[in-house]
């Protein structure tokens, strides 16, 4: 068959997927979502499917074509001979090191050493200091890769100097985050119950590494000149987290608000949010913070969410806040510094001009990071991989979404 008499690319994910609790299984969700709305402009048609990864047992809906188990190395082998005998011209891996059986997930090598249909590789974790089981296995997938995507710039150097995959291969695409606008700031605070509140929130799956105490203690030395100020902690304990440590982490937190007298300004919304829930939230919100401990964390979709609503954000200088946040987009802190976190609040709330100008630098630079730009991208890049970059694709309708017009800023 020659490649212009294709009339559609059998695309699938191999990811985590709802219902289990995890980012990354959000992510491919709306990843894929985005990818079958758009899909029907294009020709070929991109027909996309999911194969799970599973470490409990889950009712998956009928996108699932596949499912394995995590911790079981023969699964990864059977997988590869499944698709090898399939009608799928495309396997998209998205990588986290935690996702796959084995040391560091190495159960994936037996993967893709043994599939002979094209992978591209999706990363959520470039590490700057790995083990060198991490390093080998990073780097195994760069090499069989046909590309890799990585969601921040800052990431390329890493990914040729210290895992020798060729910068050929190496495709950046952002975070996608879904923008629908719910209503005026004020408006929602009502709705939400937080009228007359300055509102700074936090979301995501709680542990350990969030570093919400530092927020916490930021939070009790505003109060005293703000004192309808509230943070939300929006979010339930990650499920490895509860698992492996029950919620010892969240009654800390609990301890602390209560020692420090903060229980009407330190509120906990213990519970797995909705999209349109969290984007509520955050159109509510005058602040957002992370506080994260991480420096090497090299993406964050909590981070691209709240950057795409617009709103002013306060973080720890971890790598992909460094980009995300750069030219006056929001405010980078120290890391375990309360009191700096303190300071960047209270000075912008001090200032309203100023957390204005950040609102709309924030907002026009996330346009680039909604989900129809993103699954865009990634259309185009499962044409250059399957048909080859130089191919003429009959009947292609590129319609470009790079430039969304539909909504302007809005304060």
């Amino acid at each position: 068959m020659r490649k212009q008499q294709i009339e559609r690319i059998n695309v699938a994910f191999l990811s985590t997927y709802p219902p289990r609790a995890c980012g990354l299984a959000t992510f491919t969700e709306d990843l894929v979502r985005e990818i079958d709305k758009i899909a029907p402009l294009y020709n070929p048609f991109v027909n996309t499917s999911i194969i799970a990864i599973s470490d409990d047992t889950y009712i998956y809906d009928n996108k699932v074509i596949k499912e394995i188990d995590q911790f079981n190395k023969k699964d990864y082998l059977d997988l590869s001979k499944y698709l090898n005998n399939s009608e799928i011209d495309l396997l998209v891996i998205q990588h986290e090191y935690g996702i796959f059986g084995g040391e560091s997930g190495e159960y994936l090598l037996d993967l893709i050493y043994n599939l002979s249909i094209p992978f591209t590789t999706v990363l959520h974790t470039v590490l700057t200091n790995p083990s060198e089981k991490q390093r080998h296995i990073l780097r195994e997938i760069g090499k069989y890769s046909e590309k890799v995507v990585t969601m921040a710039k800052n990431t390329i150097d890493l990914l040729t100097n210290i895992y020798e995959i060729e910068e050929n291969k190496i495709v950046h695409i952002p975070h996608g985050v879904p923008y629908v606008y719910y209503g005026d700031r004020e408006e929602l605070k009502k709705e939400l119950g937080l009228e007359g509140k300055i509102v700074i929130s936090t979301f995501g799956l709680i542990g350990p590494g969030k570093g919400l105490e530092y927020g916490i203690e930021a939070v009790a030395k505003l109060k005293d000149e703000f004192p309808n100020v509230v943070y939300l902690i929006l979010g339930r304990t990650h499920p490895g987290i509860i698992r492996n440590e029950g919620e010892s982490y969240r009654e800390k937190l609990l301890k602390m608000v209560e020692g420090l007298g903060v229980k009407e300004n330190v509120i906990f919304v213990n519970k797995y949010l909705t999209k349109e829930e969290i984007l509520k939230y955050l159109q509510a919100s005058d602040i957002y913070m992370t506080p994260y401990l991480n420096k090497e964390q090299a993406v964050s979709g909590t981070l691209s969410y709240a950057l795409a609503c617009g709103r002013v954000i306060v973080s720890t200088a971890y790598r992909y806040a460094e980009e995300l946040l750069a030219d006056g987009r929001g405010i980078l802190v120290d890391f375990r510094d309360s009191d700096g976190i303190y300071r960047a609040i209270r000075d912008v709330l001090r200032d309203e001009e100023r957390r204005k100008e950040m609102e709309k630098k924030a907002f026009e630079y996330g346009k680039g990071m909604w989900w129809n730009v993103v699954a865009e991208r990634y259309i185009e890049m499962f044409y250059e991989v399957v048909l080859g970059k130089d191919e003429e694709v009959r009947g292609w309708k590129k319609w470009s979404f790079s430039t969304p017009e539909l909504i302007t800023y809005l304060d």
